[in-house]
């Protein structure tokens, strides 16, 4: 069953988003097994993310390799929200 993530961290900016997905991609894990897409969106210092996953597994398996990234770039994500999702449609 897919599950939407929802992350609202204290103060994300457009250069620590764009930091993490840097570093993810140039170590060869972004996007991830099973990401099915990936938002970024609001105002400058006050961004949040949402992702769809196919997996809780892939979630949990992307996440120790997204955990320590986001340490070294001074983001701290707090916990999640984690949604089942129920339908899915796309145009």
């Amino acid at each position: 069953m897919s599950l939407v993530i929802r992350f609202s961290p204290a103060s994300l900016t457009a250069e620590q988003y764009d930091e993490v997905v840097r570093r993810l991609t140039e170590a060869g894990v972004f996007p991830a097994d099973g990401l099915d897409y990936e938002l970024c969106f609001g105002s400058e210092g006050n961004l949040k993310v949402s992702q769809v996953w196919d997996s809780h597994e892939q979630l949990e398996a992307f996440g120790e390799r997204l955990r320590p990234i986001l340490a070294e770039v001074g983001i701290n994500p707090g916990e999640p929200e984690v949604l089942e999702v129920h339908n899915i449609i796309r145009r």
